[in-house]
């Protein structure tokens, strides 16, 4: 990557990739989880006693995060492949971006309080 200059869209199309990675491999550990199920409910109940420890009260923000992010973003793709904004898209992105901290603020705040009572 000698040379190569990072540009608005680049860093938008790496994040949405990582993000859109992010959320597979929590698809695959949600389908993790929910198969304990079939193992009864004791076997459950131990995973849900792991699931709901402080790390992964931490992780479910960044999920938020990485949810937020992937869908905002989704959406900007979204109206640049309908033509709308797109000598904008700069400004888009940093909105987008902007966007996914003041809500990921506000819901993380939410889901600490609540983690904390």
């Amino acid at each position: 990557m000698n040379g190569y200059r990072w540009h608005t869209g680049s860093v938008a199309w790496l994040l949405h990739r990582l993000t859109g990675l992010a959320l597979t491999l929590y698809i695959v550990l949600h389908i993790w989880v929910v198969h304990n199920l079939s193992m009864g409910p004791r076997a459950f109940d131990e995973m849900m006693a792991t699931v709901q420890s402080p790390l992964f009260r931490l992780l479910e923000i960044g999920l938020l995060g990485t949810v937020l992010y992937h869908s905002f973003n989704g959406f900007r793709i979204l109206l640049f492949d309908l033509g709308i904004a797109v000598k904008a898209q700069r400004k888009v992105f940093w909105a987008a971006f902007v966007l996914t901290l003041a809500v990921l603020a506000y819901g993380g705040e939410k889901m600490l309080s609540h983690m904390m009572h």
